[in-house]
């Protein structure tokens, strides 16, 4: 079974952070869902609660299948200011796990430390310039290059998540997973 972690934070998207955590769990995926704060409470950008499951610093020494970060603001900036969230990105890029951002994340993560350098990657119009390093395919709600797969904002959310999922579990798994979401 794959393991993946989604690390949360206040002001993270709702619907990117919701629907990464239940297709991906839909499709057989062990998701941790991980707070970057001190507790385990978060308030999603539009006011959603959600509870993580763990703290991420119980899980630092884990190793993913795949990270995947959902965006908004400003919860992609409380991802890219976790000092032990970048440590584990770094490491899990260097065993070419899958590192997953949409939304601001893209650019606000992934663009701010380096993981995009020589990618093609998208994100939410507007921070393009974030992206540095990257080639912005501005017309793609969904891009893979390598390891990295990014996508643009809420209205993707599902088919990022249906993209992760068919890059961890194979097409068949998530073709089955969206014919159940009537995708």
């Amino acid at each position: 079974m794959s393991q993946v972690l989604v690390p949360i934070a206040n002001g993270n998207e709702d619907i990117e952070a919701i629907t990464i955590i239940d297709v991906l769990r839909r499709g057989g995926v062990d998701v941790t869902v991980a707070s970057v704060h001190e507790v385990k409470n978060i308030t999603g950008a539009n006011g959603c609660k959600i509870e993580a499951d763990v703290l991420l610093t119980d899980v630092a020494d884990v190793q993913y299948d795949a990270i995947v970060l959902p965006g908004g603001m400003p919860g992609a900036e409380h991802l890219r200011d976790c000092e032990l969230l970048i440590d584990m990105l770094e490491k899990h890029d260097i065993q070419d796990a899958l590192l997953c951002a949409i939304c601001a994340s893209p650019a606000v993560v992934f663009g701010t430390h380096g993981f995009v350098v020589d990618k093609q990657a998208t994100c939410y119009p507007g921070f393009e310039s974030g992206l540095t390093g990257a080639q912005y395919m501005a017309d793609q709600p969904v891009v893979m290059d390598d390891n990295i797969i990014t996508g643009q904002g809420p209205a993707a959310a599902m088919t990022f998540s249906l993209a992760v999922l068919a890059n961890l579990n194979g097409y068949e798994s998530a073709q089955e997973v969206a014919n159940g979401l009537l995708c």
